[in-house]
């Protein structure tokens, strides 16, 4: 743990030092640049596994319970996968999609979690220019539940005998240097098995070293029978545009907010900026009918938390209160904390570090500010 926490700040704070000695050299800026967002993605990466593994251990994990599709769901894994396949020179085949019922009830997040840590693994360990095959296949129940059997079979390293033995347990890695050579924390098995038994499913795997690796896995959900289904329509790409929305930006952090201000304020949106949720209220309460479009509130702040200014911004006697969009922007990326921002009030829940394109898009769409082209 020391070392894989040590060695990505390690070259964050060293790439820091080398930019500032070629301050002139725009080429290695960048370079240095891309090493910082590279290791800190690595760090992030350990962070939330971390983190997810203690909330496994102590069973504190709360699967969700809520309507998606599964077909969307797939989509979204899909072109993150895809592109970093394509990376290397991976050809990714879905060789078989046979799930009727796609509406259904079920934790989406875990499930997504599950699915990407597999296909990632199959990537991370597979050859250049190699293969994984993915199967999805639908065994109905009864009239209410389906069992959906994912296969992903892979052309890559494929794992001995005795690591086969340990391969669920945490921070396993077959090779010593596996860390440096390919990545990883050795805990995204141990996490993808522990979410897998929680929401009620197997998994087992076929490897044989210099070969490849298969896994399968299957998981209960209950069909939604509720989604009413609208006749296909022309798919529109749609482009999100926040020109010209008037945001009130609630962040207690300096850095935070230099960096949300930046992003809003590239993208064309007028900020308004307060420290606390209690500064955040009382500007809203203040304002005038078309001056604030739309509120981000960071939930963790001094004087009035984000979910009491929430809750206060609701209860309040303006004309926009109950209608205003509010999202939650947190380091709280957990279910439970998802659930505790939407009872308190707020639309969406968005975990730091914020994605520039997920948070433009997510403005857009409550702003109505989306343009359409065929």
């Amino acid at each position: 743990m020391s070392h894989d926490i040590r060695t990505p700040i390690n070259g964050i704070r060293g790439m820091v030092e080398v930019g500032d000695y070629y301050k002139s050299d725009i080429e290695k800026q960048s370079e240095c640049r891309k090493k910082i967002w590279e290791a800190s993605g690595f760090l992030l990466e350990l962070i939330n596994e971390v983190l997810d593994m203690g909330k496994l251990e102590s069973e504190e994990v709360i699967l969700e319970r809520r309507s998606f599709n599964f077909f969307q769901l797939f989509q979204e894994i899909r072109m993150v996968i895809e592109k970093q396949a394509r990376e290397r020179g991976i050809n990714i085949v879905v060789h078989k999609y046979n799930v009727i019922h796609e509406d259904l009830i079920g934790s989406p997040v875990h499930v997504k979690r599950v699915v990407m840590n597999i296909l990632t693994n199959a990537i991370k360990y597979n050859k250049n220019n190699g293969k994984i095959c993915i199967e999805f296949n639908e065994i109905q129940k009864n009239y209410n539940t389906i069992i959906i059997r994912f296969k992903c079979e892979d052309t890559g390293i494929g794992m001995s005998e005795s690591f086969q033995k340990t391969i669920y347990e945490p921070f396993a890695q077959e090779k010593a240097g596996a860390r440096t050579v390919y990545g990883g924390t050795g805990l995204g098995m141990s996490i993808t098995k522990s979410l897998v038994e929680k929401m009620g499913g197997t998994i087992s795997f076929e490897s044989e070293q210099g070969v490849g690796t298969t896994f399968y896995i299957e998981l209960p959900f209950q069909i939604d029978h509720n989604i009413k289904h609208e006749e296909l329509k022309t798919k529109e790409i749609k482009k999100a545009s926040i020109k010209g929305v008037n945001v009130l930006l609630a962040e207690d952090n300096e850095l935070n907010m230099e960096i949300a201000e930046f992003v809003l304020e590239s993208a064309g949106a007028n900020v308004i900026k307060a420290f606390n949720g209690k500064e955040a209220l009382e500007i809203f309460k203040e304002s005038k009918l078309g001056e604030i479009d739309i509120i981000l509130m960071d939930v963790m702040m001094p004087v009035m938390d984000g979910l009491e200014a929430a809750r206060y911004i609701r209860w309040s006697n303006k004309e926009n209160a109950r209608d205003i969009p509010i999202i939650a922007m947190t380091a709280n990326a957990f279910t439970e904390d998802r659930r505790r921002v939407l009872e308190a009030g707020m639309n969406e829940h968005l975990a730091k570090p914020l994605e520039s394109e997920v948070l433009i898009k997510t403005i857009a769409n409550y702003c109505g500010k989306v343009d359409h082209f065929k």
